[in-house]
């Protein structure tokens, strides 16, 4: 691969990497705060400071993977190095994933509205329901760890990666599950209320599509994700650096970008970082006069 491809990869890899950083940094910063000025903090709270805690360390280990591969190529050659690095990706990757789909199950049932008793049942439990998910994916976990460590040769580290990737796929078609029951509820809820609002919004609706346009993005994102991980089941058999570099920059899309997906979609994060923004823009002007 050339320099110039090779640099313009290494660019965009650093910007997502510093943009998921301050991103999941912010979420934890403002959620954390808010802990220690009102002593209590909400369940999508809760999942969103976990959540951009276990992006942190993901993203760094995303990092690292990428420098040595790019300054220690050899690194891969040694299986005990391998193994640790592919034991610390499984459980952060895991967290990141599930505590991502959890969000999405606890936005669902908190938006969506059908008159199904079922899902009634299910949405008057939303904290148990996604309790109940996250201790069902520590099981996940557990399987997966435990299973991980007996690979000897890489053949066999191939398998494993292919069933790490079957894992993931249980994660990914939550989220996909949540998503098709959002623009189902939504479509559904259009056509009941269209002739009593005659088009116009009301908060129920404006609910629906708020939290639509928040799962759609965390949806594409995931799957751009859930592709890069695939694919790179290949890259040992085709050995490319370009085939590395894409795949990284892909993956690290998902915790990096996400982060401000999140912050946008909800109205506590969003009015902080709005006012940091302001903040930020007023200091500039405050800055530039004393510069001239």
């Amino acid at each position: 691969m050339g320099s110039v491809t090779g640099n313009i990869f290494t660019i965009i890899f650093s910007v997502e990497f510093i943009i998921g950083n301050l991103g999941n940094g912010f979420i934890v910063l403002v959620n954390s705060l808010g802990l220690l000025n009102s002593r209590k903090i909400s369940v999508a709270g809760h999942l969103l400071t976990a959540l951009a805690i276990s992006r942190i360390g993901f993203l760094w280990l995303i990092s690292t993977k990428w420098y040595m591969y790019v300054f220690y190529p050899n690194f891969w050659m040694n299986l005990i190095l391998l193994r640790t690095m592919y034991m610390i990706w499984i459980i952060t990757c895991h967290f990141s994933m599930w505590l991502a789909t959890c969000l999405c199950i606890f936005c669902c049932l908190k938006t969506a509205t059908f008159s199904n008793s079922i899902f009634h049942y299910f949405k008057w439990r939303v904290k148990k329901m996604v309790s109940v998910t996250l201790l069902v994916s520590l099981v996940i976990l557990v399987v997966n760890v435990s299973y991980s460590p007996n690979f000897h040769d890489f053949p066999e580290f191939l398998q494993l990666a292919l069933s790490n990737t079957i894992f993931t796929l249980m994660a990914f078609t939550l989220s996909l599950t949540t998503f098709l029951t959002l623009i189902f509820s939504l479509w559904k809820y259009l056509k009941k209320v269209q002739h009593n609002f005659r088009g116009s919004r009301d908060v129920n609706t404006t609910a629906h599509i708020k939290a639509l346009q928040t799962v759609v993005a965390s949806f594409l994102l995931y799957t751009i994700f859930f592709l890069s991980i695939f694919i790179q089941l290949w890259r040992y058999k085709f050995p490319n650096s370009l085939y590395f570099y894409f795949c990284q920059t892909a993956e690290i899309a998902f915790p990096s970008l996400h982060s401000f997906v999140l912050i946008l979609g909800n109205s506590k994060l969003k009015q902080a970082f709005l006012s940091v923004l302001s903040w930020l823009k007023n200091w500039s002007k405050d800055v530039e006069p004393s510069g001239a």
